[in-house]
């Protein structure tokens, strides 16, 4: 059978322009505005019965091809919303205009998701077109609130597991590890996010009349947030690594055999040094080992006050089976546990903790991604890589829907994800509709439904 032919690039970069420049930034984007950008994968999906399905937030975009007898089902899940643009001053173009510069386009959400989505999207039209339908049963579930948390599609899920009943789940998002080499994701960590509030007086104070007879609370929460680690960077709370466990000899072996240059990654993030737990390498604390960051301090500023009240934002990245409400718990009693005078501490945990999430290295469809990723790549071992970040979908799909989740995304981890000047290798929309293709061949001729055992996934 004869592969797709595929528009080039140059053809389907106007389309793509289109989706960018729907500013659908999940955090304050208008209803219409995300609406708008539900709208325009909805009637992407036209083959499929593409349609905007409310929720209690915003929209899902739900499609469905299901004339493929006897072949497994899929369901492809993707988001339409992106991160804030930041500073515009920090941008080298305008955020919401996809601008080619070279060998990349520019713009906000190319990488993540929208460049990864519109690859699947373009290739499903490509086999409609050429071969008058699919080659397996899919479906299609295309948010807009991950960036937020996906505080609504877990609801959305259970009510309608029955309809989104599936054999796998394939993930548009989730990058690539590096531009260097083909790679699949086969774990993600897990997420739990709270605040640490520390109030002292009523208001703000003169830190002249009021100065040494009452209690700082940026000076207590200062202790607070320096007790939550030792000396040698290992997290200091009790109960917080229950659930994971320790690195055997053969994972060590396997991380390690992975190229990585520690320089090279110190100078990529401009840091004048490298730091963390201590007795692991930095590519195994980033791949297999749990963290706690503090990303946020406020309270008071530059001109003479005690400030009446000071907030620190903490996450920690969970690993194994590790729980986040179990680990919110542990910190808070930390927390409650210390001596701190003269203020009152609270900690708000925010809903929505993830679980750590991981699929086997051997499981049918991470052989069948590795055989696509072959076909595409010839020549080129595909790493097996971990997602250092959280997507929240995959753990849920798999308990509602009892349905593994692959990544399989053409967006690359260097891409300025989430940051100023976010851009997309424009050969990799070539690449990923050549990969999707032969992945889905491959699936449909190889993923028994109803999750039974299939034989030896490889390229035909």
């Amino acid at each position: 059978m004869h592969e797709l032919e595929f528009p080039t690039t140059e053809q389907l970069l106007p389309e793509l322009a289109e989706y960018v420049g729907i500013p659908s930034n999940s955090r304050s984007a208008s209803s219409e505005t995300m609406r708008e950008a539900a709208g325009w994968l909805a009637n992407q999906l036209s083959f499929a019965n593409g349609r905007i399905v409310e929720t209690a937030g915003f929209p899902v975009v739900r499609a469905d091809w299901l004339e493929a007898p006897g072949a497994p089902t899929v369901l492809i899940y993707g988001h339409y919303d992106v991160q804030p643009t930041g500073s515009l001053d920090e941008w080298d173009s305008e955020p919401y205009t996809l601008t080619v510069d070279g060998d990349i386009a520019r713009g906000r959400g190319v990488t993540d998701d929208k460049g990864p989505v519109f690859i699947v999207l373009k290739m499903a039209q490509a086999f409609m077109a050429q071969r008058g339908g699919l080659p397996l049963n899919v479906k299609f579930l295309l948010e807009g609130e991950e960036e937020i948390g996906s505080p609504n599609l877990p609801r959305y899920v259970r009510e309608h597991a029955e309809e989104l009943a599936v054999d796998l789940v394939i993930s548009a998002d989730g990058a690539q590890w590096r531009p260097t080499e083909p790679s699949l994701s086969i774990a993600s960590k897990g997420l739990v996010t709270l605040d640490v509030v520390v109030t002292g007086a009523h208001r703000d104070l003169h830190s002249g009349r009021f100065g040494g007879t009452v209690a700082n609370p940026v000076h207590a929460l200062s202790a607070i947030l320096a007790s939550l680690h030792d000396d040698t960077g290992r997290v200091a709370v009790d109960g917080f690594y229950d659930g994971v466990s320790e690195l055997s000899d053969e994972r060590r072996a396997e991380i390690d055999a992975v190229w990585f240059d520690e320089e090279e990654y110190r100078d990529s993030v401009g840091s004048p040094a490298l730091f963390g737990e201590a007795g692991y390498s930095t590519l195994q604390r980033l791949w297999e080992r749990p963290t706690l960051e503090i990303n946020g301090v406020s309270g008071g500023g530059k001109y003479t006050v005690i400030p009446h009240v000071a907030t620190g934002n903490i996450s920690c990245r969970l690993v194994g089976m590790q729980d986040p409400g179990q680990v919110a718990d542990a910190i808070t009693r930390h927390i409650a546990d210390l001596d701190l005078p003269g203020v009152e501490v609270e900690v708000n945990v925010d809903r929505g903790g993830v679980p750590a999430y991981r699929i086997d290295a051997d499981h049918p469809a991470i052989r069948a991604a590795t055989a696509a990723l072959n076909h595409v790549y010839p020549g080129e071992d595909v790493l097996l890589a971990v997602i250092a970040g959280t997507l929240p979908p995959t753990t849920m799909f798999e308990e509602v829907l009892g349905a593994k989740t692959i990544f399989f995304s053409f967006s690359t981890a260097d891409e300025n994800l989430h940051a100023p000047n976010e851009f997309l290798r424009l050969r990799r929309i070539s690449e990923g509709m050549r990969a999707w293709e032969k992945l889905w061949i491959l699936l449909a001729e190889h993923l028994v439904p109803a999750g039974e055992q299939t034989d030896a996934i490889g390229v035909a």
